[in-house]
């Protein structure tokens, strides 16, 4: 295959063309080889690279994370533990973020079914917002704790 553009790597891997520049900026992917006016290529490489990056994302793990595990894919010595300990890890804190998200969607419904939701100015959910309590017990602590258990 001859080498793209990044309009067209952004094309081929499903990757914008912005988020491309900023992962080459980051260090999660290597900059990639430049014309002699400046233009970025690329070619077969990069673009398995930057898909392997958007299934990444598409799962949900962060930046740093994806950068551990482009460094055990590229790793063919690497034990399949590592990878198995990060996506066990990973799951924890999908279910946390799970959890969170319902409580959230329990709150706003109960908020919701407050609110007559007329011509009056009264309303319950702008009331609670204001009230300057915590709506949603979130578990910030409970998600760093599970991620840290999890990949120990």
């Amino acid at each position: 295959m001859e080498a793209m553009n990044i309009g067209q790597a952004a094309a081929a891997s499903g990757v914008s063309a912005k988020m491309i520049r900023h992962y080459e900026e980051v260090g999660l992917v290597p900059a990639p080889k430049r014309t002699d006016s400046g233009y970025r290529q690329y070619g077969d490489g990069e673009i398995h690279t930057l898909r392997f990056v958007r299934q990444a994302r598409d799962l949900g793990f962060s930046i740093a994370e994806i950068g551990e595990l482009l460094s055990l894919w590229h790793n063919r010595r690497r034990p399949s533990r590592l990878v198995k300990a990060m996506a066990e890890a990973h799951i924890l804190v999908l279910e946390q973020k799970a959890q969170e998200l319902l409580a959230m969607k329990r709150t706003l419904e109960h908020l919701v079914h407050g609110c007559h939701g007329d011509d009056r100015p009264e309303c319950p959910i702008l009331d609670e917002l204001a009230s300057g309590k915590p709506v949603v017990a979130t578990s910030r602590l409970k998600l760093t704790g599970a991620r840290r258990r999890a990949a120990a």
